[in-house]
């Protein structure tokens, strides 16, 4: 049985902030919603699951996020992600030129954690911390230019 990635789901703290700062960089909203009844309950396993849903897809077509903000049980705040911690990393994307895609970021208060850096001059790449804290990775291909 063939198996293919569906999607990337994160939950945050303000849906309409992450959007704002994804569609920026060039993901495109496919749809929105408002989900809750005994299916979502289910799906999830949180009891009383209510939550505001988007799906984003890259330009490619190929990937896609899908974004909750949580309205019911109420959402955990919890710090900040590190780099080396276990558990969800990060979400990372191929662009085409790292320093406009910056000055995006920028645009949404979101700078690298603490630079860019050259790797042997094929890839210039950073993390930076977006939306929620969600740690985003930026690379450029050298190759291509």
């Amino acid at each position: 049985m063939p198996i293919r990635l569906e999607n990337v789901g994160i939950a945050v703290r303000d849906i309409e902030a992450t959007i704002a700062f994804f569609t920026d960089l060039g993901l495109t909203v496919l749809g929105r919603d408002e989900v809750s009844g005994e299916w979502a309950s289910t799906a999830v396993g949180l009891d009383g699951n209510h939550a505001k849903i988007a799906v984003l897809q890259t330009p490619d077509g190929h990937g896609q996020l899908e974004l909750f903000e949580y309205l019911h049980p109420e959402a955990i705040e919890t710090e900040p992600t590190l780099p080396n911690e276990i558990g969800m990393h990060r979400v990372a994307f191929s662009v085409d030129d790292i320093d406009e895609s910056l000055a995006i970021a920028a645009k949404h208060g979101c700078h690298p954690l603490r630079g860019v850096a050259n790797y042997q001059d094929v890839y210039k790449l950073t993390y930076l911390r977006g939306p929620s804290g969600i740690i985003v990775m930026l690379a450029q291909d050298l190759t291509k230019s």
